[in-house]
């Protein structure tokens, strides 16, 4: 048997801390193809292994970054955590790009990123104006891959990472769950690792631009 290739990949995430980051951040330290993972993070991880370097940063001034191929980003509140339009702005548009413009001075040429459902740079609501918005500032960046996953209401255990649970996600997904037969594919709950599984398997292959709905997503 002929011996595996060498890993050669190395990533950076940013958001590894959130309900989907957390989850893209175990399949790059799980690959064997990935040599090296940087977390940006605002607060300590918590965890080690062996390829992965946390740095601990503030998004408003990055600093340098390491040399990557390929960018993950994850970086999300709502409006009710932030407090504000403003603040909310600040992490899901200002945080992300900024992070995608380090990496990309850095090296990086593929990029993943965990957008929403209904992101829409022409929308009347604020939330999916702002998600579009990212979306078609990335476009400009020169990413030689761009892959977009916008997931319907996400599924998973909120609480065991400290964050407060959703009470409009929460009722969805149940909503979701009872009525799952009939409700289109792109509409239905989504687990966290199905959306993380997907960006990984694209962000490595895909060219030019891939928008995946939670149709395709779910496993």
């Amino acid at each position: 048997m002929a011996p595996s290739p060498p890993a050669s990949r190395t990533a950076l995430v940013a958001g590894a801390t959130g309900l989907v980051g957390r989850e893209i951040l175990r399949g790059l330290l799980a690959d064997d193809a990935v040599a090296a993972v940087h977390a940006l993070v605002r607060r300590p991880l918590g965890i080690q292994h062996p390829k992965l370097t946390a740095h601990l940063v503030d998004f408003a001034a990055l600093p340098a970054l390491p040399a990557v191929a390929e960018t993950y980003l994850a970086l999300g509140t709502t409006i009710k955590v932030a407090g504000s339009q403003s603040a909310f702005r600040a992490v899901d548009f200002d945080a992300n790009l900024a992070v995608a413009q380090a990496a990309r001075a850095a090296g990086a040429k593929r990029l993943g990123l965990v957008s929403a459902m209904g992101a829409d740079a022409r929308s009347s609501i604020f939330y999916n104006r702002v998600k579009g918005e990212l979306e078609a500032a990335l476009a400009q960046l020169g990413y030689e891959t761009v892959v977009i996953a916008r997931p319907s209401f996400l599924a998973g255990d909120r609480e065991s990472l400290g964050q407060p649970v959703r009470g409009g996600e929460k009722l969805a997904l149940r909503v979701s769950q009872w009525l799952r037969p009939v409700i289109p594919a792109n509409l239905r709950s989504i687990a966290a690792r199905d959306v993380a599984a997907a960006v990984l398997r694209e962000v490595p292959r895909a060219s030019g631009t891939r928008v995946m709905l939670s149709g395709e997503m779910q496993r």
